[in-house]
């Protein structure tokens, strides 16, 4: 589980990108902290770059990699 000291460096949202699933190998569609639904670890993935492969060695579940953003980075405006 993603943890944090200072929560006033952090925003809720409730926003819709939180909620999609990616499969291993997808491009990454917003840099930020990445969970897999199944086995729970957690990565850091920057936009444009691909999700960890099916293979990647952390994976502890029978069931398969689903990559679901957890933290969303900001650099700059959106």
């Amino acid at each position: 589980m993603a943890k944090y000291k200072d929560a006033s460096e952090l925003t809720k949202s409730d926003s819709a990108e939180f909620d999609k699933t990616y499969k291993p190998g997808a491009t990454t569609p917003c840099s930020g902290i990445y969970i897999c639904i199944n086995c729970r670890d957690e990565i850091a993935s920057n936009v444009n770059n691909p999700l960890p492969p099916q293979n990647h060695r952390q994976h502890k579940s029978d069931k398969p990699i689903m990559w679901r953003l957890l933290v969303r980075t900001e650099n700059g405006p959106n």
